[in-house]
């Protein structure tokens, strides 16, 4: 059996950043995933200047076969709307990134030890250890497996799951051809989101590069399929896609965090990322709250030296509240969270420019 410090389940970005942090301060790190990297994951993909300090991210370095895109604006519409109002910045607010490279490249700079296509389908508590798939040991174990992993299953049986508000998406990625170019040209500094109707969810279309990523997502699972239906026929209706555009969808679910929703520490345990159900409830952004909860996960177990009990670790439960819950105010004007007596209010508000810039983007989307 092969043992380490600290065992990470799930490699993305919550488990990335959490196992470069470890790295740096010298623990032996393994992380296990299902998947095989490079993955594809849905998600409009991108990432702010916080994330790339936070990150000490090279950008020079990470350009040089890679998208970043840099976005110096957004246009914001109603789904099946009229019109938009175009928000511009005279510096990029963020940068167009593909997850499918950003997060294997993530992984890769961590330096840990990986296990990749082994999905943990045995976790065990063995007095002061965990062992996962009676291969790994370790004193101390990272979930950051998204919002169905195993870890968070494990810590948080299904009867004790409080009510959460579950986010559904989905999502498609291609590459343009010079006829879907002629046919959808789509400015690569400035992403398009388009809000439902309901406002309990959003559609977005994004130029990276040479590839545009369109997707939506929304609170009720049930309206997910007729609601990408009508907003891909709006895209096209109006000249935003191509009818020959190449799709593969893709779907995802996860948390927000009003508030934080599941059990996340616990003795020799921490959950990080969607594990833990941290995704922004004005936005649903999960990468910039995988990333910082991965990082003061890190410090956390790195605080607790060697001492990993729940009382050595609250420190984390805490912060997490303290940083993701979001204010009744708040919840309550949410794009993502039903209101109905904010919904007259808001969809006109949509279309006001100082609104949207103060309150849509720079306190929901670009968050500082």
């Amino acid at each position: 059996m092969d043992t380490c410090d600290v065992l990470i389940v799930g490699g993305g970005p919550a488990g990335s950043a959490c196992a470069w942090a470890l790295g740096r301060a010298g623990l032996d790190v393994v992380v296990v995933d299902r998947a095989t990297f490079p993955r594809d994951k849905v998600c409009a993909g991108w990432i702010t200047p916080q994330v790339v300090d936070e990150l000490e991210l090279d950008t020079n370095e990470y350009r040089k076969g890679r998208t970043f895109q840099a976005f110096t604006g957004f246009r914001v519409g109603l789904v099946d709307g009229d019109r938009t109002v175009e928000t511009r910045y005279e510096a990029p607010v963020s940068f167009g990134i593909r997850r499918c490279e950003f997060d294997a490249y993530l992984l890769r700079r961590s330096g840990a030890r990986v296990l990749l296509g082994e999905p943990a389908t045995s976790i065990v508590r063995d007095n002061q250890h965990w062992v996962v798939n009676d291969a790994v040991r370790a004193p101390m174990l990272v979930g950051a497996g998204g919002h169905f992993c195993p870890v968070a299953r494990a810590v948080n049986p299904e009867h004790a799951r409080p009510a959460t508000q579950l986010v559904v998406a989905q999502e498609a990625e291609f590459e343009l051809d010079p006829d879907d170019e002629a046919a959808s040209p789509t400015a690569g500094e400035m992403p398009e989101l388009y809000f439902c109707r309901e406002l309990d969810g959003y559609g977005w279309r994004v130029r990276k590069g040479n590839y545009v990523n369109i997707g939506i997502g929304r609170v009720d699972c049930r309206l997910l399929p007729p609601t990408v239906a009508r907003f891909v026929a709006f895209l096209e209706r109006t000249g935003r896609l191509s009818h020959h555009a190449g799709r593969r969808w893709h779907g995802h679910a996860y948390l927000v965090s009003a508030p934080v929703a599941r059990r996340t520490v616990g003795d020799g345990m921490l959950l990080a990322g969607d594990a833990a159900g941290l995704a922004w409830p004005q936005s649903g952004e999960g990468i910039r709250p995988a990333i910082q909860s991965g990082l003061f996960a890190a410090q956390t177990i790195v605080d607790a030296a060697g001492r990993y009990t729940r009382g050595r670790l609250h420190r984390y439960d805490t912060w997490l509240r303290e940083k993701f819950a979001a204010s009744p105010v708040v919840r309550a004007l949410s794009p993502l969270v039903p209101a109905t007596v904010w919904m007259p209010l808001a969809r006109r508000l949509l279309g006001n420019r100082a609104f949207v810039r103060s309150v849509v983007l720079n306190r929901g989307f670009l968050r500082p």
